[in-house]
């Protein structure tokens, strides 16, 4: 939802109306209906608004959500404040999903790289390590702005372009960034989807998560599962798996969850043995849920 307080705020300390923008900028009335039920209105509509009133579109409104971890994280995020909840999320959901995957940077280090963009390097940390932890960062971006669009292969494909661009992989001419795997993978040693099969088990995967009425923490997880099991590309599947269900708990205005690394050998184990016992996994996400309700409580957010 859109909040258009600001261009009230203006149009009162200039004289006007919502209603008096047909007059004077020549806007329909259909547009000015939705300005007062704060739906999105064209950006050349508020480029020309900006424009009158000399201001930054910017200055017009804001996107405001019934989810208030997801309206903090926005406003925090937009805002560039620092030490709040937004910081300390991609903090730690950057260095836990990317420890877990094998870097080799400290929660130190990943803390020093989104706050100063600067790292004091010890010998032996792979250059690709840092590339993936800024790109995880703008990933995390990219899925708080889009929490609440449905979840699609487009955004599924784009998360893995942004976490994959500039590194070494990318340089390899069968690796495809943003694309599912043209060579068969294993995970845990285990045999995954075939790469000429990925796309329709995708899909089937997509249409029953669409077609879940009301998604709840279990449909999330068991999504997850299904997902890495599926392992549809090519390296970067649990970063991406862990960044999907993010964005599906803000869509869900459910308290989203981290796995800490410390916790990874759980988590494994949740993941080898859902079909036998689902509660495993469950539970550690579970307690990565507990991690983040912690935030929420030093923050004093409510959900």
């Amino acid at each position: 939802m859109i909040s258009y307080d600001n261009l009230v705020k203006i149009l009162k300390e200039n004289g006007f109306k919502k209603s008096d923008l047909t007059k004077i900028l020549g806007i329909s009335s259909r547009t000015v209906a939705k300005i007062g039920k704060g739906e999105k209105i064209a950006d050349n509509v508020l480029q020309k608004i900006a424009e009158y009133f000399s201001c930054a579109i910017e200055d017009l409104y804001c996107e405001v959500c019934d989810n208030p971890v997801l309206q903090v994280l926005l406003e925090e995020m937009e805002t560039k404040i620092s030490g709040g909840l937004y910081h300390e999320t991609q903090v730690r959901l950057t260095y836990n999903s990317n420890r877990i995957e094998g870097s080799k940077l400290s929660e130190d280090q990943t803390r020093l790289i989104f706050e100063t963009n600067t790292i004091g390097v010890e010998e032996g940390v792979p250059v690709d390590d840092i590339i993936e932890t800024n790109n995880h960062f703008r990933a995390i971006d990219y899925v708080i702005e889009h929490a609440e669009d449905e979840l699609t292969e487009a955004f599924i494909k784009e998360v893995h372009r942004i976490l994959k661009t500039a590194t070494s992989d990318s340089r390899l001419s069968w690796f495809r960034v943003g694309d599912y795997n043209s060579k068969p993978n294993t995970v845990g040693g285990a045999p995954t989807v075939a790469p000429n099969h990925v796309c329709v088990e995708m899909q089937k995967l997509l249409t029953w998560y669409a077609g879940v009425e009301a998604i709840t923490f279990e449909n999330i997880v068991e999504f997850h599962y299904r997902f890495e099991k599926i392992h549809p590309f090519q390296d970067g599947n649990g970063r991406v798996g862990r960044l999907i269900a993010f964005k599906e708990c803000l869509r869900n205005n459910i308290i989203p969850f981290i796995i800490e690394n410390r916790k990874k050998m759980f988590y494994y184990r949740g993941l080898r043995e859902w079909n036998n016992e689902r509660g495993f996994l469950i539970e550690t996400c579970l307690d990565g849920q507990d991690t983040y309700k912690a935030l929420l409580k030093y923050f004093e957010i409510g959900n």
